[in-house]
């Protein structure tokens, strides 16, 4: 038996050995064949190099800054105890809107203030779970990312200017705030429907000991040097946050935006941010569904949220141009926030986040509920904004 098992697992690992690199061969000859012969060769490798540095440059830097920045904010807030105070007032409103106990606005707390992993800790500490049923531990990883790199997103695109007006888009960004809480509401909820009656759960308990709900001790260092420390943590990790994004906007963003942008009117040059406008052209044939969703005027706008699913960051570096080109408003502005901040690259962390809780078998189902909560934060940021406009404008 164990033999006949075995030929078989040898079996198909060499056919994975075998059609694993001819796909990645001909998915990469179709993609690189396609962008060569529109752009010419030289052309397409120079516009890539080049796309990547302005984007390291421009964005990456700037990014960072916020990231360290934001980062001893929250540090600081952490220290002297206002996100505690924050969170004794979220309390009442978490079992209405999110089926959550109210110790679970923690949760948001600190991914809002840094990123989505932040909730492993949390969800794996005895002294904040022990209260929690197994569906509503495992629904934190759709709660928290939720609000996944929520103060960056929020802060990068209160402070974009308008091109035309010079006005920023604080009060969009805001409303797209509520429509990421709205996303929020639905993922979570969803995620606990699919698992609440799952027969994998029920013999996982979450029981802590009498050790594991003392509190820890408060720091006795004086004022001055916990609010230094406080500022100087936060920066240093705002700065590894900021390095952890490069990856992904370098590579994510630089073939989207090849992907995305289109040839300019004299001719390709290989410089920065030229393309060759296939996302449009594929979106353009469902122009009315994103008009009607999330309000999109252009179909160039749906690389933002394709890009969030992967890195929200890399998304985020996709905006300024489009402002250059005279291609957002407000509208698109509280969509993106709403969108970004909801998503937040689940794709790429919500695998790793379910893992090490244990419970990698309902990734698919934790995907699914967090894609229809990102559309619907996308969806509800749109109409707030129409219903709000003529009111705050």
């Amino acid at each position: 038996m164990s033999k006949a098992v075995s030929s078989g697992s040898d079996a198909t690992r060499n056919i994975r050995h075998t059609v694993e690199p001819i796909v990645l061969l001909t998915l990469s000859g179709l993609l690189f064949g396609y962008l060569g012969q529109t752009m010419g060769v030289t052309n397409m490798f120079n516009t890539l190099f080049n796309t990547a540095h302005q984007l390291l440059l421009n964005t990456v830097l700037f990014l960072m800054g916020i990231t360290v920045l934001t980062g001893a904010a929250g540090r600081l807030l952490m220290e002297f105890h206002v996100i505690a105070l924050i969170e004794r007032m979220l309390v009442p409103f978490m079992r209405p809107l999110f089926n959550l106990p109210g110790r679970a606005a923690m949760a948001a707390m600190m991914t809002f203030f840094s990123d989505n992993p932040a909730i492993i800790g949390l969800a794996k500490d005895r002294r904040f779970n022990h209260s929690f049923k197994v569906h509503e531990i495992i629904s934190l990883t759709n709660f928290g990312t939720s609000f996944g790199m929520g103060l960056i997103v929020i802060t990068f695109m209160a402070t974009l200017q308008n091109s035309q007006t010079g006005d920023t888009y604080f009060i969009p960004a805001m409303i797209g705030l509520a429509g990421a809480m709205v996303g929020a509401i639905v993922s979570t909820r969803l995620m606990q429907r699919f698992i609440r009656n799952d027969h994998r759960l029920h013999d996982v308990s979450f029981t802590a000991t009498h050790s594991d709900l003392l509190d820890d001790h408060s720091s006795t260092d004086p004022v001055w040097l916990r609010f230094l420390n406080a500022l100087l943590d936060g920066g240093k990790g705002g700065v590894a946050m900021g390095v952890a994004i490069i990856p992904g906007v370098l590579i994510i963003s630089t073939f989207v935006m090849v992907l995305t942008f289109d040839a300019p009117t004299t001719g390709y040059t290989g410089a920065a941010f030229e393309g060759v406008a296939l996302l449009p052209k594929l979106a353009s044939h469902f122009t009315w569904l994103f008009e009607l969703l999330f309000g999109f005027d252009h179909a160039e706008l749906v690389a933002f949220p394709i890009t969030s699913l992967g890195a929200v960051g890399a998304a985020m570096s996709l905006v300024p141009n489009f402002i250059n080109q005279g291609l957002v408003g407000g509208s698109d502005i509280a969509v993106f926030t709403a969108m970004g901040m909801c998503w937040s690259g689940y794709l790429s962390t919500h695998t790793a986040m379910l893992d090490s809780l244990g419970f990698r078998q309902l990734t698919s189902k934790a995907i699914l509920a967090h894609t229809i909560g990102g559309i619907c934060a996308g969806v509800a940021a749109h109409y707030f904004y129409l219903l709000l406009s003529p009111i705050i404008y």
